[in-house]
């Protein structure tokens, strides 16, 4: 796993995706610190990972990126953890669109 804070490349992107998952990466954005966190099996991992770096759990969302798709399609908003009634977010997918929309910006800032 690894942190990004800063920007990486698409070919960095798709690197990191063919030593897990060949098409895809599993990744947590942090909507408040604007930095995800790429790689790892299990988006709970990249969660866990984040979180002993001082992320707070409510800012915490795991996504799926596919470095081959059009940008606008590149990002699935799919994860266990992402299920937080508390948040009213009741499924695998991120409910609220703004925080779809947030999600989106720190990834597409983050990937060159």
């Amino acid at each position: 796993m690894k942190i990004i804070s800063s920007p990486i490349s698409i070919a960095e992107l798709r690197g990191i995706a063919q030593e897990s998952f060949g098409d895809m990466v599993k990744a947590v954005a942090d909507i408040e610190k604007k930095i995800m966190v790429i790689g790892g099996e299990l988006h709970a991992d990249g969660e866990a990972f984040l979180l002993d770096k001082g992320s707070k759990q409510n800012n915490l969302w795991g996504i799926n990126i596919y470095p081959d798709q059009p940008r606008d399609a590149w990002i699935e908003f799919d994860s266990m953890i992402n299920i937080r009634p508390s948040q009213n977010n009741r499924s695998r997918t991120v409910e609220d669109r703004r925080i779809r929309e947030q999600i989106t910006s720190i990834v597409n800032d983050l990937i060159n």
